[in-house]
């Protein structure tokens, strides 16, 4: 039952983040201001309830199905990305760059923490 309280959770942050779109109009997909949002939120509280826990173990490993749809629909406008090709490899650089370096930050941020106490 605690995995049934999670993906409410879950599925909350997610039409919260639709509503924030519909009505600021952004750019973004509802599911990242709803992702934005919960970790925002854990992180106040400082930690993960068992409910979220739960309900998120198993979509990890689901994970690679998840994101599938959207790596397909790029074939379908490959043609309409034909000059854009400088603009995405450098943000694909950019991105994985920044991603790597967030990561290393925090991975040495939170085993500072674990150390020190």
């Amino acid at each position: 039952m605690p995995a049934l309280s999670g993906f409410l959770w879950l599925i909350s942050y997610w039409l919260i983040g639709e509503v924030v779109i519909h009505f600021s109009g952004l750019p973004i997909s509802s599911g990242v201001i709803g992702m934005l949002l919960l970790c925002a939120t854990l992180a106040v509280r400082g930690r993960v309830p068992n409910s979220i826990a739960a309900a998120a173990q198993p979509l990890i490993g689901l994970l690679a199905m998840l994101i599938m749809p959207g790596v397909v629909g790029v074939f379908f406008i490959v043609g309409d990305l034909a000059g854009q090709w400088t603009a995405i490899l450098v943000a694909l650089v950019l991105g994985t760059l920044l991603s790597v370096l967030t990561t290393l930050w925090l991975l040495k941020h939170l085993i500072g923490q674990s150390h020190a106490s």
